[in-house]
């Protein structure tokens, strides 16, 4: 069984410098998972946004915990709050601007399993 806990992840700042604690990735783990996504727990801090940046080959979906923000995707903004999925297509050009008094907090679910490599910032 593995179970993991944000109590107590390991937390860096992703390239698109956002909070990120990375809490399933079946690249990086001891035993083999049968899993083809990766998953993460990433926090902005009120006020704060993420980097425009697009992942150029996997799909993504945010599912926000807490907090309320602006979502980015292309040519389209909503806001969004806890309870909500967003789906990113692969190459779109996103970012999230924190709107909120509070942290931002959300899951980023990425298939097939995020590659530093697919990751590329973009101008705003």
């Amino acid at each position: 069984m593995i179970i993991k806990d944000t109590k107590n992840c390991n937390y860096f700042r992703a390239l698109d410098k956002t909070l990120i604690c990375e809490l399933l990735h079946p690249d990086r783990e001891d035993q083999d998972l049968k899993m083809q996504f990766s998953i993460a727990h990433t926090i902005l801090k009120s006020g704060e946004s993420s980097m425009s940046h697009k992942l150029k080959k996997s799909v993504e979906v945010y599912y926000i915990l807490e907090g309320k923000g602006l979502m980015h995707i292309d040519d389209e903004s909503a806001e969004i709050q806890s309870g909500q999925a967003i789906y990113i297509p692969p190459n779109a050009k996103q970012w999230i601007e924190n709107i909120g008094d509070s942290d931002l907090k959300f899951l980023c679910m990425v298939y097939p399993p995020w590659r530093e490599e697919d990751e590329e910032l973009c101008e705003k």
